[in-house]
This record gives C-alpha cells, sequence and structure tokens, in this order.
C-alpha cells in the first residue's frame, strides 16, 4: 500500500502549507467543474482551516478572493469559501490520474503528492466509517439518524456527472453529496429532506448522515442519502422519449402533481408567508437582469423587453402565498423509480446567497424552472421539436392543478416573469460553465423579449 503522511499542523501554522499549496492549487482549481470562479481573476488563496481526517487524508477549507467581488452578507473577504479533501502520499497511485493536484515543493508538505482525495477508494471508504458513527475532529462534527444504520465496507463509486458538488455512491445504497461552495448556515439539503420526511412526504429521500462544521463558522459540509439504484432522473427519460420518438405528457402530468405534493409538504412544514410582495420581487429581477447584461454582452439588445416582463408584476395577479420551496427545480433534479417521482438536491441556485436560498418565495419559481427544462430537453435534438416542449408544459401544469387547487397557467403575468428570471440565470451560468449550451436560453430571451410569451 503507497505511504501515507501525517500532517496536524496547529492554528498558528495554517499559512504555512498555504504557502506551498497555493501554486498547485490557483492552477488546479479553476478547471474543477465545481469552481464558480471560472470567469474571475483568483487574487488570493488563504487557508481557513484544515483538520485531519484520517492519516494521509487533509480536509481543508480554502478562501479563493476575486478582485470586485462583494462577500455575501460580509462573513468573508471577496471571493468564495472551498471545500477541499485533499489525499496526501509519498508514492501515489498511477490510477489516481486526473485526481492528482501536483507535488509540492516546500513547506511541511515538502515531497509529497497531493490529490483529491474522493477519487481514492480507501479515503471515500474511510470518510463513510466517520458518517457512521457520530462524532468531532477537530471543528468538524459528524452526526446520523439514531435509527438508520449504515453497513461498513460498501464500496464506493465517484459520479462522474457535471455538478456543483461532488457525489459519492456507496453499494448503490446510499449517496454522499459533498458540498464544495461553503456559505454559512444550515444547507437546504439537509434541512428540507427531513423536514419533508417528518410531514409524512414520501418524495424525497431522507437524510441518513451528515457533516458540518463549527470554524470559521457554522455550515453544512455534506449529506448522506438512501440511493435509488433503479430511479432514471428526468433530464435523461425526456431525451429517451425525444430520441424515440414517444410523447412524454403522461410522464409530465404525474411530474407536476409530484411537485404539487411537495409544495403542499414544504407549506406544511415551513411557515408561510403572505401572497408575493410583486413589487420587491420585480426589482430584485430588474437588478439580476442588468448584472447578468453587463457579463454577458449578448444579453444587452433584449433587456429593455424583457423589463417589460418583471415591470408586468406590479399589476398582474399576487397569486399564492409566498413559502418555502425547491430553489432550482428541473428535470435532472427528479427521479422516477417505478411509476412515482421522487424530488432530490434541495440546495437550490448554488450562486445565489444561502439566506436567499432558505428564505421564502412563490412556488410559481419552480414551476417556471420545469417549464425551462422541457424547452432545455426540446432543443438537445435537430430539428427543434418546440410542439413536444408545449404538450409536456400543459400536461404538467394540468398535473400541479390538480392536486394543487390553483392552476399556474392563470397567473400569466407571474408565471411569464420568473420564467423570464429563470432564463436569465441560465444565460449567465452558460456563459460561465458551458458556452456551448449558451444558444439554448438565448432562444427563450429573444422569444421571451420580443414576443412577450
Amino acid at each position: 500500500m503507497p505511504k501515507t503522511a501525517s500532517v496536524r499542523p496547529g492554528p498558528t501554522r495554517l499559512a504555512e502549507p498555504m504557502e506551498s499549496l497555493g501554486v498547485l492549487l490557483r492552477d488546479w482549481l479553476p478547471r474543477q467543474r465545481w469552481f464558480a470562479g471560472k470567469d474571475r481573476p483568483v487574487t488570493e488563496l488563504g487557508l481557513l482551516s484544515m483538520t485531519e481526517l484520517f492519516p494521509g487524508c487533509l480536509h481543508l477549507l480554502v478562501h479563493a478572493g476575486h478582485t470586485g467581488v462583494p462577500s455575501p452578507g460580509g462573513a468573508l473577504p471577496a471571493g468564495d469559501c472551498y471545500q477541499l479533501l485533499l489525499g496526501v502520499r509519498e508514492h501515489p497511485s498511477p490510477r489516481l490520474g486526473r485526481a492528482l493536484i501536483g507535488r509540492v515543493q516546500d513547506g511541511p508538505l515538502a515531497g509529497l503528492t497531493v490529490y483529491d482525495a474522493l477519487h481514492d477508494p480507501r479515503s471515500a471508504q474511510l470518510l463513510l466509517d466517520r458518517l457512521r458513527l457520530p462524532g468531532t475532529a477537530g471543528p468538524l462534527r459528524f452526526d446520523c439518524d439514531p435509527d438508520q444504520e449504515v453497513p461498513a465496507g460498501l464500496v464506493p463509486r465517484l459520479l462522474d456527472a457535471e455538478q456543483s458538488n461532488s457525489s459519492l455512491v456507496y453499494g448503490d445504497e446510499y449517496i454522499l453529496k459533498v458540498f464544495r461552495r461553503i456559505q454559512p448556515g444550515v444547507n437546504p439539503d439537509l434541512e428540507v429532506p427531513g423536514a419533508l420526511v417528518r410531514q409524512g412526504c414520501h418524495r424525497v429521500p431522507a437524510p441518513v448522515a451528515w457533516f458540518q462544521t463549527k470554524h470559521p463558522f457554522r455550515a453544512t459540509l455534506g449529506v448522506l442519502q438512501p440511493y435509488l439504484r433503479d430511479a432514471s432522473d428526468g433530464w435523461t427519460l425526456a431525451l429517451h422519449a425525444l430520441a424515440a420518438g414517444d410523447d412524454f405528457t403522461v410522464q409530465a402530468r404525474a411530474l407536476g402533481a409530484a411537485t404539487a405534493d411537495v409544495h403542499l409538504a414544504l407549506a406544511s412544514a415551513f411557515p408561510v408567508g403572505a401572497p408575493g410582495e410583486n413589487g420587491r420581487t420585480a426589482a430584485a429581477m430588474t437588478e439580476r437582469l442588468d448584472a447578468a447584461a453587463h457579463c454577458v454582452p449578448a444579453l444587452q439588445p433584449f433587456v429593455p423587453g424583457l423589463r417589460t416582463a418583471f415591470a408586468a408584476l406590479t399589476t398582474c395577479d399576487a397569486g399564492p402565498p409566498a413559502q418555502r420551496i425547491h430553489g432550482d427545480l428541473h428535470l435532472g433534479q427528479v427521479l422516477r423509480a417505478g411509476r412515482e417521482w421522487f424530488v432530490i438536491d434541495f440546495e437550490g441556485e448554488p450562486s445565489r446567497p444561502l439566506s436567499e436560498r432558505r428564505s421564502a418565495h412563490s412556488p410559481v419559481r419552480d414551476i417556471a424552472g420545469m417549464l425551462r427544462s422541457f424547452d432545455y430537453a426540446a432543443r438537445q435534438r435537430r430539428p427543434w421539436r418546440p410542439e413536444w416542449a408545449r404538450r409536456c408544459r400543459e400536461a404538467y401544469c394540468a398535473g400541479y392543478a390538480a392536486r394543487a387547487g390553483w392552476d399556474p397557467r392563470k397567473k400569466h403575468g407571474l408565471l411569464r416573469a420568473y420564467e423570464t428570471d429563470r432564463a436569465v440565470y441560465e444565460v449567465l451560468y452558460e456563459a460561465r460553465h458551458r458556452p456551448d449550451w449558451l444558444p439554448v436560453p438565448m432562444a427563450a430571451i429573444e422569444r421571451l423579449a420580443v414576443r412577450g410569451d
């Protein structure tokens, strides 16, 4: 077995390993799928905490500073906080491949090679062992549901899907989501599923174990949940239907009903607010539009037309009361197992502040996200099939209305505004992470701005 290193830097020595790791991480971090600052120069790297989880594995919280980027709530200097689990060995396995970060030249880790430990089966298994038994490691705390017993020895595999976090599947029985971009507070992906299960909602997998930190602030770091091994995500199912020329309206209608079930359970689990303050919502949407147009010049010609969608909020029906919602609902966030739909990933949009993601919003925002997702799916094939997307959207809203008692299609002003806001978010996201996909939301932007649909 390759030799591992045991490193225990005290709090006064945090700067020392960062001096040597900094050069390697400056190159490695921007190349990671989950790194949010790809379009902004990293001007600073600072080590906020370092804990040895077990010999050969270091847990780090790293601050990546970006020039001119405001800090959410002022909790940290301008930039983002990221969670890293670094393997440290003299002679790492060549099978680690792209997980390798590099060889440290000086400092307390001099001569050792560091790598992303989540790619290492040994480290992944030891991480599960920490989750199976409650306890602490420095500022880290590991907790679990006392009524759930997680077996030892489950074989881990790291999912390779595009996402803003990292996920490990253990023995096709559990999935561990390791959050990468860390913000102060309880992550909704721990808070919400637990609350929904207590409401008797069967549409979400319950948290089994989780870990958190109390330094440099209290935050959720990862959540372990049951893995639905025979399930398929909605995005994959929709693309298969499109490829086969099959109708998807039955599935879309059932998905609408499942979304309503989750919204009803959320309204019971968390305090419900008054009907949406549409004036304030319109101002926030307009502000996001202006910021996105500054970053993505292709948006600028459509800004005047898009603003009309937001301005209409001040005169349209206020809609249903504000409540806790999913926050980032689309076909990739739902799973179908047998005849049932399940909703996962309640983290919300990772680019938005955690306080915003945990606050109450109109449920129309979730509905608009799913409607945009049907359009995304339809545009994955040539020629584009707008009629397929239209039928799915209609069926989804009909299924939602049958369960929720109100029809999203009758809230035209609200739905248009929220769909426009979602499309603006998509433009900014694709420009930063997947430029080849930018034409998909831009087509919706043109439709929403010019035709006012």
